[in-house]
């Protein structure tokens, strides 16, 4: 069997509000989900990760996020995997900016795994309720 090789960055953010949900979005966790995803699944060849440690999601002016865009844009990344929505980001807007128009035009794909969404498949109807739920409840 024969499966196309994704150059994959796998992104983790922690913002200081998040640490008082405690371990289930330690940066710790985020990275054993995206390991065991990837090793699960040989398609994805990881090339790099980038950890936001300590910057909110309500904005994407994140020095890793950007150095993660340079990346992409440079060809050198074509799938993005986030153990899911909320530690992509968590303003609305940018994010279905990004994820409707930025990634597809750049030709990247982007999984959230815990929330099985995956721009492969494309994305549900109601990613944008989910993005507005987690953003004001979680």
């Amino acid at each position: 069997m024969c499966c196309l090789k994704y150059s994959t960055a796998l992104y983790m953010r922690l913002s200081r509000d998040d640490e008082s949900l405690g371990d289930s979005v330690s940066i710790e966790t985020q990275r054993t989900v995206l390991t065991q995803f990837v090793r699960e699944h040989p398609e994805f060849h990881v090339v790099s990760e980038f950890v936001d440690d300590g910057w909110s999601g309500t904005n994407f002016d994140r020095p890793q996020f950007k150095r993660m865009m340079e990346e992409i844009e440079a060809g050198n990344i074509n799938c993005v995997i986030t153990k899911d929505l909320s530690r992509f980001g968590r303003e609305h807007i940018m994010m279905g900016y990004y994820l409707e128009f930025v990634f597809p035009k750049l030709k990247v794909r982007y999984i959230a795994v815990n929330d099985n969404e995956d721009t492969d498949r494309g994305l549900f109807d109601f990613v944008p309720f989910k993005k507005l739920i987690k953003a004001r409840f979680c």
